[in-house]
């Protein structure tokens, strides 16, 4: 045998025992754990993670602090902190956007940047998920704008009495509807009073029936409106049922429209000038028990309802289930038919099915 064929030979016996080896070593279980753990550890220690997507964590970063901070967002500019704080609870739609384009790209410093806005998003609207109404109630309260052009006055008059209500304030009340809700609501609501195109429909006697002087030029909404329907000036009314378990004060409010002007920005100036006076007619009322019911055209999550909110609660945000959003009709993106009160308990509140009006009725019971 050459030394040639002799090393082969050699080669070819440590071959074979070294594989007589390995099939021998059996394949544990701890030893295939401690193998994944070692592989996950080395994946997480190196940077690419970390440095992908920091486009995506620096908007999720900014989404946080934009619904934080949105109090400080000024109106100087075209009103922008009010317009952002109409839609405030849209922007929790942003976050699962962002996780997707995250997953996607595989960052973990987008993940983790997106913790901060889911916190702050539930810390502002994540009470209003669940339901939080509950049975009972002394009385029931409902109110509903019900369009100046509106196709069916007298289906929707017949809806609103069928809601159960005992208190009904109707907003958008033109000259030509009138009488037909009048008619329509007269053996339901036997004591009822119309101020201007704002109107209150009671079960129980109405008492110190005055109209409310809210400041309000109709303005550029003229234009908004069919030229048959003819309009008045007066948008609010205050007025007091006599329930058993005493005086109620209840307001009635119908406040300016807004506008969304590329140039202008958010325009909310006849509305501000409502609220304003409105907010001092409620802050000298001296009943304690209060109810605000109306077309008020804002969210409460703007500040410019803040001399408002500051004295009275949302029957919604209180004992409501979900956002309770009313306006468009057809798909409602904000809450702008509002019910507040003072002094008595919300025990439940929900938006009531469409009816010809380009908003929903909304109602709530209350309890003293």
């Amino acid at each position: 045998m050459t030394d040639s064929e002799r090393g082969q030979t050699m080669v070819r016996v440590e071959t074979a025992e070294s594989g007589q080896g390995d099939a021998e070593r059996p394949d544990t279980g701890a030893g295939t754990w401690r193998a994944a753990v070692r592989r996950a550890i080395r994946n997480g220690s190196r940077p690419e993670p970390w440095r992908r997507g920091l486009v995506l964590a620096a908007l999720a970063l900014l989404l946080g602090l934009l619904m934080l901070l949105h109090a400080r967002i000024p109106n100087r500019v075209g009103n922008l902190g009010s317009l952002v704080e109409s839609f405030l609870p849209w922007f929790g739609l942003f976050v699962p956007v962002l996780l997707a384009g995250a997953l996607w790209r595989r960052s973990a410093s987008a993940v983790a940047a997106l913790l901060l806005p889911v916190t702050v998003w539930l810390s502002l609207f994540g009470g209003l998920l669940g339901d939080r109404s509950r049975p009972g109630g002394d009385l029931t309260v409902a109110s509903h704008n019900v369009g100046a052009d509106n196709p069916d006055p007298a289906g929707t008059a017949r809806d609103l009495a069928a809601s159960g209500a005992d208190v009904l304030a109707v907003q958008e009340l033109s000259h030509q509807a009138r009488g037909t809700y009048e008619k329509e609501l007269a053996k339901a609501y036997p004591h009822h009073t119309v101020q201007g195109t704002v109107g209150l429909w009671s079960r129980l006697p109405l008492s110190g029936i005055r109209p409310v002087d809210i400041q309000m030029d109709y303005g550029p909404l003229a234009a908004t409106k069919p030229t048959d329907v003819k309009m008045t000036y007066n948008r609010a009314l205050r007025a007091t049922v006599a329930t058993d378990r005493g005086p109620l004060a209840v307001y009635v409010a119908h406040l300016g429209s807004v506008r969304v002007n590329p140039r202008a920005g958010f325009g909310t100036a006849h509305r501000d000038r409502g609220v304003q006076a409105l907010g001092r007619a409620i802050a000298a009322e001296r009943n304690e028990r209060v109810v605000l019911l109306g077309d008020l055209n804002g969210t409460m999550d703007d500040r410019a309802f803040d001399g408002i909110t500051s004295r009275m609660r949302s029957a919604q945000e209180v004992a409501g289930d979900g956002f309770g959003f009313s306006w468009p009709a057809g798909f409602p993106v904000v809450r702008i038919d509002q019910i507040l009160v003072r002094g008595v308990e919300p025990v439940n509140a929900r938006v009531l099915p469409t009816t010809g009006s380009d908003h929903r009725p909304v109602a709530a019971g209350i309890s003293w």
